[in-house]
């Protein structure tokens, strides 16, 4: 089953001003059917098939004297060779714009590829699973276009309706956005678990290993499974390795390889305030909960709600959610962090780009007690920033103060 991204049109856009763009992120996300019904009536190449793996890579020269434009490639990282011949041919008719869509996933190599050989000459957007409101088939909210607009006021975020039912945000919080086992596991219960098992041992078993040849995979693993009790906290990459029995920099490592492989985000810490001591270590969280979720054996919502990692898991929802929109937009410079003074002080996110800066506090609970804003507060007042944002279980867009406005987690 089909169904919109928000990331359309800003591809489409990308299109008329670059060359080619990538689309790149986590396997199974929905980037190959995303890219065939972006550009239908454009040639498909998959790389991971052995037939046009070979065709492209035997002449690569001669491929593209053929195919010269309106033309995809799927998992480019395949053959990393591609992105130097690409440049040559982008080259050749550097102003025409809209020719080549490349996509990646699980791989360094396409990073590097795209940054060595590619530079100046792509734009790279990357996928997520399915935000909930691409799962239910709404429009985006508008949520995202008010954040990166400057002159919003408090009182526009009004506007914002549901994009559903708090309770379908509770499902898609507890099963994830991936597309394959959310829309088969509606009808079959039993294909959300299993699916889940095959992704994990998949990636681990055929992507890490084929990537990362001299990894000691058994302790990959279990690193893999440690990360679930690690999920949405700062992290301690000390207790990490002594956990299993590994070293520092092997922990740092392994953190660099999940994140860049798109099923985990190194939170860096905001450290951009003068007036207070702030905590450096990064944070880490599960990008798609359904994962996390599946790791911990946590098959309802009620299990989960009664479940210590509730809070910190809805939390990571909410920042992945927002995440998404906003990648979806046009906006640049985006940076992601979150605040921690060394009393204690907290904003769960700092969203940046160039409109400015908005931190956002998530709340688990349907009603925020104003003690709990404190560090919201703060940091308002510290960095002089217009609002800030509490995302929660709500009933309605409500101002809380002059410059806090919450917004229901079903509205994002």
């Amino acid at each position: 089953m089909d169904k919109k991204r928000e990331l359309e049109q800003k591809c489409n856009h990308l299109l008329e001003m670059f060359p080619v763009v990538a689309v790149i992120g986590a396997r199974q996300c929905g980037k190959s059917t995303f890219v065939k019904n972006l550009r239908p009536n454009w040639k498909y190449y998959d790389l991971e098939s052995p037939d046009h793996y070979q065709l492209i890579s035997s002449d690569p020269v001669a491929f593209f004297e053929i195919n010269r434009d309106n033309i995809i490639i799927d998992e480019a990282q395949q053959y990393p060779e591609l992105f130097r011949v690409l440049r040559g041919v982008i080259d050749k008719e550097r102003g025409k714009r809209g020719r080549f869509i490349l996509t990646g996933s699980s791989s360094p190599d396409i990073i590097s590829g795209i940054n060595e050989s590619l530079a100046g000459r792509i734009a790279t957007i990357e996928m997520s699973p399915f935000k909930q409101s691409e799962m239910y088939g709404e429009d985006a909210s508008l949520l995202y276009t008010m954040i990166t607009n400057t002159s919003v006021k408090l009182a526009d975020f009004n506007l914002l309706q549901p994009l559903t039912s708090l309770k379908n945000t509770m499902s898609i919080w507890l099963n994830g956005g991936f597309p394959e086992p959310f829309i088969i596991g509606g009808s079959e219960p039993l294909f959300h678990k299993q699916w889940m098992e095959n992704y994990i041992a998949n990636y681990v078993g055929r992507d890490i290993r084929a990537l990362f040849p001299r990894l000691n995979i058994h302790a990959f693993k279990q690193f893999l499974t440690l990360l679930a009790q690690f999920s949405g906290h700062q992290l301690n990459m000390s207790n990490m390795a002594r956990a299993i029995a590994v070293s520092v920099p092997t922990i740092k490592e392994y953190l660099e390889i999940i994140h860049h492989t798109f099923l985990w985000r190194n939170l860096s810490a905001y450290t951009k305030n003068p007036l207070k001591k702030v905590q450096k270590s990064k944070k880490g969280l599960f990008r798609d909960q359904g994962m996390l979720h599946h790791l911990l054996k946590i098959d309802s919502v009620d299990d989960l709600l009664l479940h210590p990692v509730a809070g910190l898991s809805f939390e990571s929802f909410v920042i992945e959610e927002l995440i998404r929109g906003l990648q979806a937009t046009m906006a640049t410079q985006l940076e992601f962090s979150y605040y921690r003074t060394v009393d204690r002080s907290e904003v769960d996110l700092i969203i940046e780009g160039d409109f400015g800066m908005v931190p956002v506090e998530v709340k688990l609970n349907s009603i925020v007690d104003a003690r709990s804003l404190t560090g919201l507060n703060n940091f308002i007042s510290d960095m002089q920033v217009d609002y800030g944002i509490v995302i929660n279980r709500g009933k309605r867009v409500e101002q809380l103060s002059d410059k806090i406005i919450q917004i229901p987690v079903n509205y994002i």
